[in-house]
């Protein structure tokens, strides 16, 4: 079992103020795979305080400075992502073809295109010409608290760490303690990279400890929080003391509308991104909106993809979905199944338990509910699971109605190879991203939602810029 009870905190590798030791749950076998420390208030203000005597230094490099060092990281991340999708497939349990892939790449594509952002980013530029004396600065918000989940470490990692890196902010990275070693490898590669002291710290901790004590902290600048919309309330709230900026991306409960026009792989494609990371996506169609025509042919295609997914250990190699994170989200999903079946949605595929000769681990069973309506506790809550729920509707207007009728805005789907309507209803849903026919996201485009989605946004330029203040000097010359 891997001993990782130290934080990184000004440059050193650093023994907890007070020992509280918790072991890392391999979710494929239920067994520990790590023991870290939960850190204390001591900790937490000791990484504030090296955040905040570095700030000043930091703060003045130049972006050509930053661009170098941010290089030697790049670097690094690629040099060791063997041990990157390892330490993500044993700590949260993402499939090694996963890890190496989807979860590893997240984390170098968000590196990239910050890079990129940075480089071709002017922090100093004129208002215009109705105002020659007036000169727009760009300047880093100060020191920040970055609070990361365990579904997507290094995608969520990358998108603060590397953002407030680049703009020139110091920073507190408090990983998620159920997946921490992927971040704390991370840490040894920024050490290796030779930012200054002090730029880069974390500490492990859970949200009550460490988090609150980050959210609420007088001498923490910003908080960029990535988690559930319960949890993000209770950080806004703390915050507010201090009036320090918040910037949130929460929880999703994404509809994939999916017309009579659609591509005949929609379906396919849709219940397969349900599914992917074992259904652990804030940004997951969860909810799968079919026009009436189609829907009986939807739910036998859907039955078909889910009874064909093969679900098993994260260690192997090959084309399955592994466990869910932890004995608490396993049981929470099946409540949620059960609830379903009580509701009176129809079970076609899954069900309650854990898939035949699985026994020990988080598994959960690729389950699709049809016969759904928008009021069922399915179709409200986001379940963190591969469950899917099917929901018929008879014209445009009812899809973007039933879409947009959630506590929820983050990413909306579409099918259908009529462009003009696929534009139209893309106009209309209430979300911070809407896919059309599959297209993922591009290179930098920016990340986050609408409504108790949250409130900011990540990647790219977006990205860059949520770490930074304006400032407006007169009489510049």
């Amino acid at each position: 079992m891997l001993e990782k009870r130290e934080f990184y905190i000004n440059g050193q590798w650093v023994a907890p103020a007070q020992p509280k030791d918790l072991e890392v749950i391999d979710p494929s076998t239920e067994e520990p795979c790590a023991v870290i420390s939960l850190g204390s208030e001591a900790d937490t203000n000791a990484a504030v305080a090296a955040a905040k005597a570095a700030f000043e230094g930091w703060s003045q490099t130049s972006k050509e400075e930053r661009y170098a060092l941010l290089e030697k990281l790049y670097a690094n991340y690629k040099a060791r992502s063997t041990e990157m999708a390892e330490a993500i497939s044993m700590e949260m349990g993402a499939p090694m073809a996963l890890a190496k892939t989807a979860q590893w790449g997240a984390g170098a594509g968000h590196i990239k295109n910050l890079m990129r952002a940075l480089k071709e980013f002017e922090f100093e530029r004129p208002l215009g010409e109705q105002a020659p004396g007036n000169q727009i600065i760009y300047e880093p918000i100060g020191v920040c608290g970055l609070i990361t989940p365990w579904n997507w470490p290094m995608n969520q990692v990358a998108l603060k760490v590397i953002a407030a890196l680049a703009a020139g902010c110091t920073m507190v990275l408090k990983p998620s303690e159920i997946s921490p070693l992927s971040s704390m490898l991370f840490a040894e590669m920024i050490d290796d990279a030779g930012f200054p002291a002090g730029v880069f710290n974390l500490v492990n901790g859970d949200g009550l400890g460490v988090g609150s004590q980050l959210s609420g902290h007088p001498d923490i600048d910003m908080i960029s929080f990535t988690g559930s919309t319960r949890a993000g309330v209770a950080i806004s709230k703390n915050a507010a003391d201090s009036v320090k900026r918040v910037s949130l991306e929460l929880g999703g409960k994404g509809a994939n509308i999916v017309f009579a026009d659609a591509d005949e792989k929609a379906v396919v494609r849709g219940v397969r991104h349900c599914f992917n990371n074992t259904g652990q996506s804030c940004n997951a169609p969860t909810r799968m909106l079919v026009e009436r025509s189609i829907y009986d042919q939807a739910v036998a295609t859907a039955k078909d993809v889910a009874e064909k997914t093969s679900v098993d250990i994260a260690s192997l190699e090959g084309r399955h979905i592994g466990p869910v994170v932890s004995e608490l989200q396993y049981n929470k999903i099946q409540d949620l199944i059960a609830k379903g079946i009580e509701e009176g949605a129809e079970l076609v595929a899954g069900g309650l338990g854990k898939p035949e000769g699985l026994d020990k681990g988080y598994f959960v069973r690729p389950t699709v509910f049809a016969g759904v309506n928008n009021e069922m506790t399915i179709a409200r809550e986001e379940i963190f699971g591969p469950v899917l729920s099917i929901i018929p509707f008879d014209s445009e207007e009812e899809a973007v109605q039933i879409a947009n009728d959630t506590l929820y805005g983050l990413t909306n789907y579409v099918q259908t190879q009529d462009g003009d309507k696929a534009n139209r209803i893309s106009r209309k849903l209430r979300s911070g991203m809407v896919q059309i026919n599959g297209e993922m996201l591009g290179a930098g485009a920016p990340f986050g939602g609408y409504k108790q989605s949250g409130n900011g946004r990540e990647g790219g330029v977006w990205g860059l810029e949520e770490f930074l203040e304006v400032k407006v000097v007169t009489g510049w010359s």
